[in-house]
């Protein structure tokens, strides 16, 4: 029921992808490899609540995850719920959340949101694709996050790194999210979604740089056909 819940949410999702099967061969190896570098993929935003999650992701647009957990202390400790936050003053929630950059956008974004939830949804997150892009300020990804972190929903979270390593491995030739994300549902199987989109974001993260990409001790060197790949030593 929850794989049918993400698709009706997106209506009738295509893949762009050619050659499907020998794709979604090299696709399930790579998330194998993916696998062997530990157990467990955890979403790096420090939370306790599924609307502590929601207001992490919503402050991580353009900036680093340890700069968002640096700021959220404070912003939950002073608003710890929807109901809280939907009263807040914009002048010191900017200030709180200023180190996140673009504060302007995303206190009235946090704001706007929080407001919605206990207007249509008496305060508690939904659990939904379709409700929680329905909130101010809550697009594809943000939704992603909290559906697979939280509610277990096999989402795929297409991030900038995400973006960036599905097509260094012709997983896609999209550059739209969203396309992305539905080139990389046809490839795994919708209970690895989760698991395996977070694991492409933090190999993206760490070791698939935008910049300077560590390919020598890349495990998924010789799954890789991207051009720009550094050759290892001999």
């Amino acid at each position: 029921m929850a794989v049918k819940n993400q698709k009706s949410a997106i209506g009738n999702p295509q893949s762009t992808i050619h050659n499907q099967k020998s794709t979604t061969t090299r696709a399930r190896r790579i998330l194998k490899r993916l696998r062997t570098q530990g157990t467990n993929a955890p979403v790096e935003l420090s939370y306790t609540t599924t609307f502590e999650l929601l207001v992490a992701t919503i402050l991580s647009a353009q900036c680093t995850d340890e700069r968002v957990n640096r700021v959220t202390p404070a912003l939950f400790a002073a608003y710890p719920g929807a109901r809280e936050l939907a009263g807040a003053s914009q002048v010191k929630l900017e200030a709180l959340i200023k180190p996140t950059g673009f504060y302007r956008n995303k206190a009235q974004h946090l704001v706007k949101c929080s407001q919605a939830l206990v207007s249509q949804f008496q305060g508690a997150v939904p659990r939904t694709m379709e409700e929680l892009t329905s909130l101010p300020g809550i697009g594809r990804k943000t939704a992603n996050v909290v559906l697979g972190a939280c509610f277990r929903v096999p989402a795929i979270v297409v991030d900038t790194h995400v973006k960036r390593v599905a097509q260094r491995l012709h997983l896609t030739r999209n550059t739209d999210p969203t396309k992305i994300e539905f080139d990389l549902q046809a490839v795994w199987s919708a209970r690895d979604w989760t698991d395996g989109s977070q694991r492409m974001l933090l190999h993206g993260r760490y070791v698939c740089l935008a910049r300077k990409p560590q390919c020598s001790g890349c495990v998924l060197y010789e799954d890789c056909p991207w051009e720009g790949k550094v050759s290892r030593p001999c």
